[in-house]
This record gives structure tokens, C-alpha cells and sequence, in this order.
């Protein structure tokens, strides 16, 4: 399942002003219910540390760059995003964590449906216990 995991392109319209990524909903194949950022995150310091029953993911780096570790209890797999017209587009049931974000990085991400606590798996040992059954 990890290795199906890719970086999606974001169709960019380039101008001599400046380019424009798009995100519409033919982009995604769900309809974003909630829209959140990360930043000012040090450099030393990591994110997520979770993984999602139901609620998928899109991450891109809006600005600088981060390395997102996604394991599914079998392999793991390492991707930098460091364009804001690539996406990371995560599925349920994928381990997530955030690190070695750049000085000035801005992670944002489009969610598939809102926050629910009882949506996260926040303990490594319940998330391999929920993929061996």
C-alpha cells in the first residue's frame, strides 16, 4: 500500500507575474472539509505522530520544505515536499510524522473531513495492533 503513496502534481497556470496553483474539486478525490496550516515549526521539532481511521489528507508545502515519514506497519516510506504545486496525498490507515521543516516552512493541508478526536490513532502500538487485524 505505501509504495501507491505519490506526489501529486497541482495544475499551475505560469504568468511573468508569478505562477498560480489550482486546487479544485476534480483535484482531490474528496470533497475538503477542513483546510489547516503548520508553521513556525523548529526545525528540531516533528509533527503528526498519528494516523486517520477515515480522514484523508493532502499536504503541500506552501513555502520551504519537510520531510513526511508514512508507514503502514509493513514499510515506510520518506517524502520531502519542497514545491507548492506537489501535493502528498495520504490515505487512511498510513502512520504519519512531520520533520526537518526549513526555516520559514508552511504546511498545508487539506483534510477530508473535520476534526474528530475519535478519528486519530495517536499510539504507535494500537496503530500496528489495528493493521494486524
Amino acid at each position: 500500500m505505501i509504495e501507491k503513496i505519490e506526489i501529486v502534481d497541482i495544475p499551475k497556470i505560469s504568468d511573468p507575474r508569478g505562477n498560480l496553483a489550482v486546487v479544485e474539486k476534480d483535484t482531490l478525490p474528496y470533497e475538503v472539509k477542513r483546510i489547516y496550516y503548520l508553521y513556525d515549526v523548529p526545525s528540531d521539532a516533528y509533527r503528526g505522530g498519528h494516523s486517520h481511521k477515515e480522514c484523508m489528507e493532502f499536504l503541500v508545502a506552501l513555502s520551504g520544505s519537510f520531510e513526511v515519514v508514512l508507514d503502514d506497519g509493513i514499510s515506510k516510506k520518506r517524502v520531502t515536499l519542497n514545491k507548492p504545486n506537489k501535493g502528498l496525498l495520504i490515505p487512511t490507515g498510513i502512520w504519519r510524522e512531520l520533520e526537518n521543516f526549513s526555516s520559514g516552512a508552511v504546511c498545508l493541508v487539506l483534510a477530508s473531513d473535520v476534526y474528530e478526536e475519535e478519528d486519530y490513532i495517536r499510539d504507535y502500538e494500537q496503530f500496528i495492533a489495528s493493521v494486524n487485524t
